[in-house]
């Protein structure tokens, strides 16, 4: 029940984040690292309506999908990994977003990343089999 809860609770910020990539492009733009334009060859914009577009079908995978729900899971925390040198380059280049707008809270976001990696994992395995006590056997006493 609680990992049905926070895999909802995930679902539904990853789904929310990935709209407002699509709603405020311009805002998400300082947080992608030159290098990476480089290397997908694709504009600034492109890859955070790239990123964008994964948070909504993860987020949709994890809550459409159960009988793929590790893999999504696993697909996520992978995203998370992916994502955190965008986070280190807006740490260092000292850019503001929304929420994203002093040093610490740049900085502390950087330690929010593995908790959303665990978190991704967490939520999305197996849960664990449910001990039923075994019922207690009346002894019976020799006369």
């Amino acid at each position: 029940m609680v990992r049905a809860a926070a895999r909802w609770i995930l679902a539904l910020a990853l789904g929310a984040i990935g709209v407002v990539h699509f709603v405020s492009t311009r805002g998400f733009r300082v947080v992608v690292p030159d290098w990476a334009t480089r290397v997908t060859r694709l504009d600034k914009d492109a890859i955070v309506i790239a990123s964008g577009a994964a948070e909504v079908a993860l987020a949709a995978g994890l809550l459409a999908l159960p009988r793929e729900r590790r893999r999504i899971g696993i697909a996520t925390a992978a995203f998370f990994v992916a994502v955190l040198p965008g986070n280190v380059h807006q740490w260092r280049t000292h850019r503001s977003t929304p929420g994203l707008d002093t040093e610490a809270r740049r900085f502390g976001r950087l330690f929010l990343q593995p908790v959303l990696v665990l978190w991704a994992l967490w939520c999305t395995a197996a849960e664990p089999a449910r001990r039923v006590p075994l019922r207690r056997r009346s002894r019976r006493r020799a006369r």
